[in-house]
């Protein structure tokens, strides 16, 4: 399962697949992070300072958070496709066809300008998430979203 967490300054990446339950990150942020709760992971609760120090104890890597640069990202259900906002600028977008085997991820891409923000993980993970929320299966053509599953 992956899912992503976000607010204004960071986003919080979660792959339950490689998660181990070392519970660090709950010792490290317990208002962010509880496991009681759901869902377990509340971005909004502590500042991104906490929260980032918190993701960097995870020793399995199923934590990983970057900071968003005021980049909003968006499921756009009827387009197909997840899109990146930059203010009113459309700054990338990652799209997707569902097929009676489940949802495949085509194509990802954001302009030059914004590359090295993990703003296409940032989208990949939009798709992922909405599809195994749907009960769907995910795959993909697209080479960033094989090396986005991957992980």
């Amino acid at each position: 399962m992956h899912r992503l967490y976000e607010q204004e300054d960071i986003a919080v990446f979660w792959d339950s697949v490689k998660c181990r339950h070392a519970k660090r990150c709950v010792g490290a942020s317990p208002v962010t992070f509880n496991r009681e709760r759901r869902p377990w992971i509340d971005v909004t609760k502590a500042p991104a300072k906490e929260i980032w120090q918190a993701v960097s104890a995870c020793p399995s890597g199923a934590l990983t958070c970057v900071y968003t640069h005021g980049i909003r990202v968006t499921l756009d259900e009827s387009g197909l496709k997840s899109v990146a906002y930059d203010g009113d600028k459309v700054i990338g977008e990652c799209d997707y066809h569902i097929t009676p085997d489940g949802w495949v991820i085509y194509h990802t891409e954001v302009l030059p300008e914004y590359g090295g923000k993990s703003i296409a993980k940032r989208l990949v993970y939009k798709v992922i998430e909405k599809a195994e929320r749907s009960g769907a299966e995910v795959s993909a053509t697209c080479s960033y979203a094989v090396k986005v599953l991957a992980e």
